[in-house]
């Protein structure tokens, strides 16, 4: 049965949990709750657009009152795949999930990675640990600024960084290594992602561009972005989602460089006759504020979000479907500065579709893209629809 919604608007929220996972605590992620203790850290959230849709209805929300009507259905999800990255809350949501984690180096990268890196880089490594990418420039800018040697750093997710000054290292040499580090990064040590970091300034005021580039680990099946694009059917990447795909599977892909960016090209789709999916990430929740512990900030991007909700709303045609979910939580609250283990709201609403159905807390957040899946006659391999639930009539 093929619904009659023909477009899915697709947005994650990157980071926005709404709890800790039963198994968080294999993960130190015990009492992460990004959006609960957000709000009780700044005395409640004012989001009356997601308020009204149902996301007080997800979970407990300072500010965000259970509505008795809410306007969209709603779930909680959880992560089937081990871990909390990026790169595979995104291929799941997208009906892909992993039986073993991608590989992580709490201790820095082996010798085994390091050494050929250097080799074929013709340049030398310092840092090689876990560690917050705006600390480790400031701790090792100076002596990679004097020698030329590259800073690589990981963090508690899946990711092999490298930092450079764009003074020292012009960016399409950056961007070179980083896809010879792609390269290399193959077997038991292909990492999620290779993230190319360049910064700028002075001495004691270095400071990260916008030119981040993230080279992905394609994902080893097929996606529902497969699907869609051997259907004929438009697959869109508002963001950063197409990086997190190695660009595999889009019709199209908009790259941006805010969250308010990413607002302005989904208001700009929401009317728009698409046959398809457009799938947004808004990233600023995770690398801006989430990693730097900057609740106040996050609190902004928030309401940023619902302030904007009544135009995409409003703006969508009758046979339209938006969803909007996150692919992990990023919790600012703790000490942690890495993704936390959580589970990750859900909110869908058409003006064709029922509201206030409670979907309860399901298993894998697949579960999107099965949804996706049936709308469009396609297949995916994980994951239960709950389309015929929210359907009218």
């Amino acid at each position: 049965m093929t619904s009659p919604s023909r477009k899915v608007l697709l947005i994650i929220l990157d980071g926005v949990g709404v709890g800790a996972l039963p198994d968080a605590n294999l993960y130190g992620d015990e009492g992460s709750n990004t959006l609960g203790n957000v709000a009780e850290a700044v005395g409640g959230l004012n989001l009356p657009n997601l308020e009204n849709l149902g996301l007080g209805n997800i979970a407990p929300i300072r500010g965000v009152a259970p509505q008795a009507r809410p306007g969209a259905s709603y779930a909680r999800l959880a992560e089937a795949s081990p871990g909390k990255d990026s790169t595979s809350g995104h291929w799941e949501i997208a009906g892909l999930n992993l039986d073993t984690p991608l590989p992580l180096y709490p201790d820095g990268f082996p010798p085994e990675v390091i050494e050929p890196f250097e080799r074929a880089t013709g340049r030398q490594v310092i840092g090689n640990i876990a560690a917050s990418g705006t600390e480790i420039i400031k701790n090792l800018g100076d002596e990679h600024v004097r020698t030329g040697k590259l800073i690589v750093y990981t963090s508690a997710d899946s990711v092999f960084q490298i930092a450079a000054h764009m003074d020292v290292v012009p960016l399409e040499e950056l961007y070179a290594f980083s896809l010879t580090a792609r390269g290399l990064l193959e077997g038991k040590h292909a990492v999620g992602r290779v993230i190319a970091r360049p910064f700028t300034g002075p001495s004691g005021g270095y400071t990260r561009t916008a030119d981040r580039k993230d080279f992905s680990l394609p994902p080893p099946r097929r996606t529902l972005l497969d699907e869609l694009l051997d259907a004929g059917l438009a697959s869109i990447s508002i963001g950063k989602v197409d990086y997190l795909f190695a660009g595999r599977g889009f019709s199209e892909t908009i790259h941006t460089r805010s969250n308010t960016e990413v607002i302005e090209r989904i208001i700009e789709h929401t009317g728009e006759k698409i046959n398809g999916l457009v799938f947004a990430n808004l990233v600023d929740f995770d690398m801006l504020w989430g990693h730097r512990n900057d609740v106040p900030s996050f609190r902004r991007g928030l309401e940023e979000f619902d302030s904007a909700l009544p135009e995409i709303t409003t703006g969508l045609r009758d046979e339209d479907m938006l969803i909007i979910t996150a692919d992990h939580g990023t919790d600012p609250t703790t000490p942690s500065t890495d993704h936390s283990r959580e589970y990750v709201p859900l909110l869908v609403y058409g003006k064709r579709l029922k509201g206030g159905v409670d979907l309860g807390t399901r298993g894998t957040f697949a579960d999107i893209g099965a949804t996706i899946a049936e709308i469009f006659d396609v297949r995916v391999e994980a994951g239960r629809s709950f389309l015929r639930e929210i359907q009218s009539g």
